[in-house]
């Protein structure tokens, strides 16, 4: 996810030395549920983090247009309606905002909705933990659900396919 990042905010930096620049203090960060990055990025003025459940994706208590970057990792297949949550993010993006994020996914097949099958955890069920219920699975077509919430533009930055790849989505020309 920091390449995506780095893409995001075009800079040739590593994620450490961007968050000393004067454009980075200047960046609007929301970062749902945190990642490896979130040391990184929290100096930064103006991060935000909010955690989901806590917060729910799918209605989230910030204004329109509040946040240039919109995080999440590997936390869109535990929201019920995953679509809803990106529209939710794309609503909170500024205008020329872009959301990155990763989610599991299982390339060989397209994403399907655990709706009716055996509940499918991450972490210990025994503890439990709702929040870390699968809802989706997602397949080959991961990269259409951001489309599929409005945004114009998806990217797929890739540092070890399968394992490691990042969405990013645009909301320019956003569509609500």
């Amino acid at each position: 996810m920091a390449n995506a990042i780095r893409e995001v905010v075009a800079t040739a930096k590593t994620l450490v030395d961007f968050v000393n620049t004067s454009e980075a203090r200047r960046l609007r960060i929301l970062d749902i549920n945190g990642s490896s990055l979130s040391a990184t990025l929290s100096v930064l003025p103006l991060y935000t983090r909010a955690d989901y459940p806590s917060v729910d994706m799918q209605s989230m208590p910030y204004e329109d247009d509040q946040f240039d970057l919109v995080l999440h990792s590997d936390t869109l297949e535990h929201v019920p309606f995953p679509i809803e949550a990106l529209r939710e993010c794309g609503r909170v993006l500024s205008d020329d905002g872009c959301l990155c994020y990763t989610v599991p996914t299982i390339v060989g097949r397209l994403t399907r909705d655990r709706e009716g099958l055996p509940p499918s955890y991450h972490g210990d069920s025994n503890q439990g933990g709702y929040d870390f219920m699968v809802h989706t699975e997602f397949g080959a077509d991961a990269w259409t659900f951001p489309i599929r919430a409005g945004f114009t533009s998806v990217n797929i930055n890739t540092v070890s396919y399968p394992d490691a790849t990042a969405i990013t989505a645009r909301k320019k020309l956003f569509i609500r």
